[in-house]
């Protein structure tokens, strides 16, 4: 058996999955984020690893199975959030900074846009951890060598393996600013212009391959397949191809495209990204889950995210309400992070439903949107994540953009990569050719909009979106 560990923004969710990719076991715990200031957002990397060990632990007795009946372990994670922790001590010098923290917009309005995405194929956003790591090291007390440095697949690699390995792969390091695509290297141009000392940061690693010798309740573990979550969602979802893409519906909304080993640049909008094999394209949309979540927690419109697709149903129409949801900026294809959320078209009529209805073909308004900005037309877009099981949405996903979209038939496609990856680095299966006809799938929501109507729908949510950007 194989334990996947997915950490992810508000939670970690881990699998046990056997050799035939079946789902045997799984665990859940949620982890606290916090607000300090507007626009940071911060979690305790010691609560992220209390969540792994927590979540382990109840996938195992979900499974029957004895921790020492695993052959392997897989990670995956939230990737742009930046940890910052002491050598000596193995404890964090401060809280880690998330990605969807805004705190150093400022910052990257200086930085040389052309550079970064020559060398990085990523734009110059608080999104990324350069600037992140940048601020954590200028109130840092510590020396640079006394330092460590690292997204979360790192953080949970030196925990599991006691501190003997600090290491991440080239899918993480490619979402850092501080990575060359081309050179496949830690750059030492970008290593200058932030300030950044070679000696913090991890050694780097294949995606695919055993990493180091983890310890996990109580019994020793190879950790053997490490990638960020939306590559591994492209490896779980078995997009082995170029022009194959996903689309995973979490807290944002994340397309992915593999394009193999292309050598061009990205077009306006999106990023070029390291994929577990070959490269990426990819359009990252912000606040997807998170707006759900605001209707939730900060609005109180519904008791839980699940609840949104028959209420969505029951307003029948969103009754000319248009929801922008930049909660925290704009991602792709707009990329301005001064952006701020926007809902048009209210009136004395506007109904509680309405806007839930709204806030969920905002999700679809954003990720069409994103499918537009690639240079080829994706013939069927393949969905996970916990909003693939919203019909409502789904449905609306495939409408807009006059796309077939195809969900898993494991909404949790993030872990099963992670397991993927970890059983052929430890030589369970030998390549993909022998887990393709593994990966399950489920249903397809067919376009079903006129094509005036659909275009009629995008003009009313491009008019919302100009009156939200800033840029």
């Amino acid at each position: 058996m194989i334990l996947a560990v997915d950490q992810g923004t508000t939670g970690t969710t881990c699998l046990v999955v056997d050799d035939e990719l079946v789902v045997r076991g799984r665990g859940y715990v949620e982890i606290q984020q916090s607000y300090p200031r507007p626009g940071w957002v911060e979690h305790d990397p010691d609560e992220l690893w209390r969540s792994v060990e927590a979540a382990a632990e109840l996938a195992l007795r979900d499974a029957g199975a004895r921790p020492d009946e695993l052959r392997a372990l897989g990670i995956t994670n939230q990737r742009e959030t930046t940890v910052l922790w002491s050598r000596l001590t193995g404890r964090p010098v401060a809280p880690a900074i998330v990605w969807q923290d805004r705190r150093t917009a400022e910052r990257c309005r200086e930085l040389p846009a052309g550079l970064l995405r020559e060398r990085t194929g990523l734009v110059p956003d608080p999104y990324f951890s350069a600037t992140k790591l940048e601020w954590l090291l200028a109130r840092a007390s510590e020396q640079p060598a006394e330092l460590a440095f690292g997204t979360v697949d790192s953080w949970l690699v030196w925990n599991l393996t006691g501190g003997d390995v600090h290491a991440t792969d080239a899918t993480n390091a490619s979402r850092t600013l501080l990575y060359d695509i081309a050179a496949r290297d830690w750059s030492d141009e970008l290593l200058e212009l932030f300030g950044i000392d070679r000696s913090v940061l991890p050694t780097l690693t294949s995606s695919i391959g055993v990493v180091g010798e983890g310890r996990l309740l109580g019994v020793s573990v190879p950790v053997a397949g490490l990638a960020g979550d939306q590559q591994a969602a492209l490896f779980g979802q078995g997009c082995f191809s170029p022009g194959e893409a996903k689309a995973t519906f979490g807290t944002g909304s994340f397309v992915l495209v593999n394009v193999g080993d292309s050598p061009e640049p990205p077009p306006d909008g999106l990023l070029k990204t390291v994929a577990a094999r070959g490269f990426a394209l990819e359009g990252a949309v912000l606040s997807s889950g998170a707006a759900v979540q605001w209707l939730r927690d900060g609005l109180g419109l519904v008791a839980h995210a699940a609840e949104t697709e028959s209420v969505a149903r029951a307003a029948g129409s969103s009754g000319g309400v248009v929801f922008v949801p930049a909660l925290t900026g704009l991602g792709s294809p707009h990329w301005d992070p001064d952006a701020r959320g926007l809902i048009a078209g209210i009136t004395r009529g506007t109904t509680r439903a309405q806007l839930v209805r709204a806030t969920l073909e905002a999700i679809a308004f954003q990720v069409a949107d994103v499918l537009e900005a690639f240079p080829e037309t994706v013939a069927v877009l393949r969905a996970d994540g916990g909003a693939s099981a919203n019909a409502f949405l789904m449905q609306f996903q495939a409408d807009v953009p006059g796309c077939p979209v195809e969900v898993a038939a494991e909404r949790e496609t993030t872990a099963l990569g992670a397991a993927l990856l970890a059983g052929i680095g430890a030589g369970i299966w030998r390549d993909e050719t022998e887990v393709a006809p593994l990966i399950r799938r489920g249903a397809v929501y067919e376009p079903s909009l006129a094509p005036d109507e659909r275009e009629g729908r995008r003009a009313e949510w491009r008019v919302a979106l100009s009156r939200a950007l800033v840029r």
